[in-house]
């Protein structure tokens, strides 16, 4: 039987996603017999990114600076906005390194059911960030989700009194799926995408 604050761990590691009570049991175990070089520096990581982390004026990543890492890079090309829903998204986007421009979080997306309304959103502020112009495309990267869809709708009727060309994320059939295990909302929107063969 394990101590309250070892209980107290293994309970807070649970409630992390993608830790189940299981997993969170062997990662503490994993820390408590790896005390130095597993342990001590998680503890020195968690505590410095705690007393530092900070949410970035500009786009609303999270960080340890303001404006956060991406924001206050002169390399990145800022004619290019791309807007996610959430930091998780940044980040995964920001992994391929494949977008060069900046970015901008909602916060969430449009939601009837869950009372999410536009207001509830970081949407004003990318109304003025389009607004103070210099940027000449918008990338919409919502979820292919009906509340997603419904918010990037939402932007490109608010946006579409300016210049700037919008752009959204293909959705459809990914490389390497095969069309047996596939939904039918993504062969729809895969047939609706369809272009021609080069």
């Amino acid at each position: 039987m394990a101590s309250p604050e070892i209980d107290a761990l293994t309970q807070a590691l649970a409630r992390l996603p993608g830790l189940g009570p299981r997993s969170a049991r062997r990662a503490v175990l994993h820390l408590l017999q790896k005390r130095e070089t597993a342990l001590a520096p998680l503890l020195r990581a968690l505590e410095s990114v705690n007393e530092r982390m900070v949410q970035c004026a500009i786009c609303g990543n999270i960080d340890t600076i303001d404006p956060c890492g991406i924001c206050a890079d002169p390399r990145r090309d800022g004619r290019a906005l791309c807007v996610v829903e959430d930091v998780a998204d940044l980040w995964a986007l920001e992994k391929s390194r494949l977008f060069p421009g900046r970015f901008h979080v909602l916060g969430g997306r449009l939601s009837a059911l869950e009372g999410v309304r536009p207001e509830d959103l970081a949407i004003a502020p990318l109304v003025q960030r389009v607004a103070q112009g210099g940027i000449d495309e918008v990338v919409l990267a919502m979820n292919a989700t009906l509340e997603g869809q419904t918010t990037a709708h939402y932007i490109a009727e608010r946006l579409e009194a300016y210049p700037v060309r919008l752009t959204q994320l293909a959705h459809g059939v990914p490389i390497g799926g095969e069309l047996d295990y596939l939904d039918e909302g993504t062969l729809a929107q895969a047939l609706r995408a369809r272009r021609p063969i080069d």
